[in-house]
């Protein structure tokens, strides 16, 4: 199955759907470019949905934590959305989760932006 990525808005969050393996190589380098593009066109709120990912590399794990920080270099913010538990475990491991917020249900995810805004205010 080859790796695809498609953006959709809810209001203000740019969902952005993932499909097939995040792996090293032009997988990995597509999902920078678009949050990379998705950030200079001044998305701040970025939810990357994980629904349909069947696997995910060390360099894969590594991307997102690029994302992360191009996007909060921008004074965004990136939630991971419907990530498997094998991949739950991984951030687990690797400590990744305390940087990158998982959530399990994507209604809920689009609002908890809104809540960390008023947080941060």
């Amino acid at each position: 199955m080859k790796f695809a990525i498609t953006t959709r808005d809810i209001g203000d969050v740019t969902v952005v759907d993932l499909l097939g393996k995040l792996v090293i190589g032009e997988e990995s380098a597509a999902l920078r470019v678009r949050i990379r593009d998705l950030v200079l066109q001044g998305k701040k709120k970025l939810l990357l949905n994980f629904g349909q990912v069947s696997y995910i590399d060390s360099s894969g794990l590594g991307d997102l934590l690029s994302a992360f920080s191009i996007v909060q270099k921008h004074g965004g913010e990136l939630k991971l959305l419907h990530l498997a538990n094998q991949f739950k475990d991984l951030m687990q491991v690797t400590k990744l989760h305390l940087f990158l917020e998982i959530m399990d249900d994507e209604e809920s995810a689009v609002k908890s932006f809104a809540h960390s805004n008023e947080v941060t205010k």
